[in-house]
């Protein structure tokens, strides 16, 4: 019997994902989730063979709580759900070591069989989401000039951006000024949009 964790904040589609896997007679659900921060307790409470992320919860995000399941319960494989078409998210995925990344509009046969192949010790990762990775590649930008444009997204002004990243102004508009040369932006606004977009921040 193949243990599963389900992680989604929005009710129905989580009530929508335990019914399909239930319908499995070789999957048990044992924890049903709306919080990322909510995840690890849960997983060492009830030790799932694969746990199935939706990718944005609040708390913590999915990508965030695979790395701390990696750390802590390495052998859970994480099975990662998403709505977004951002192939900087997958590459993240790939870096947490998560085993599986499917899109929602999947169909249901399609997430039945990738829990499976997952809890096995295989890689599930939708082909089309593979090949816009690949042609979009790794961000850019270092750490630092994502945490400024993460923050400049949030609509924070360089002076409130300094102070909490402990920076000073001038320094701030260097990162911006990096960050829109390496996407390619016009602006700051143009720069966060690009990416975003891509799953950079």
């Amino acid at each position: 019997m193949i243990r599963v964790l389900v992680a989604e904040d929005m009710h129905m589609i989580r009530g929508a994902l335990v019914a399909l896997l239930s319908l499995e007679d070789d999957m048990a659900v044992v924890a049903e989730l709306d919080r990322g921060d909510t995840i690890l307790a849960a997983a060492l409470d009830t030790t799932p063979d694969v746990a199935l992320l939706d990718i944005d919860l609040p708390g913590i995000d999915g990508l965030s709580a695979a790395g701390l399941l990696h750390d802590r319960l390495p052998d859970c494989a994480v099975l990662i759900l998403t709505g977004h078409s951002q192939p900087g998210n997958l590459l993240r995925a790939l870096h947490a070591h998560v085993r599986g990344f499917l899109a929602k509009d999947a169909p249901a046969a399609t997430l039945a069989a990738g829990v499976r192949r997952v809890a096995a010790g295989e890689r599930v990762i939708d082909p089309d989401l593979l090949a816009a990775a690949v042609e979009t590649g790794a961000s850019p930008l270092t750490d630092r000039e994502t945490d400024v444009l993460r923050s400049a997204a949030d609509g924070h002004t360089t002076e409130t951006i300094g102070t909490l990243l402990s920076l000073a102004p001038a320094t701030v508009r260097n990162y911006l000024s990096n960050a829109i040369t390496k996407t390619g932006a016009r602006n700051r606004i143009d720069a966060i949009r690009i990416a975003e977009r891509a799953g950079w921040l």
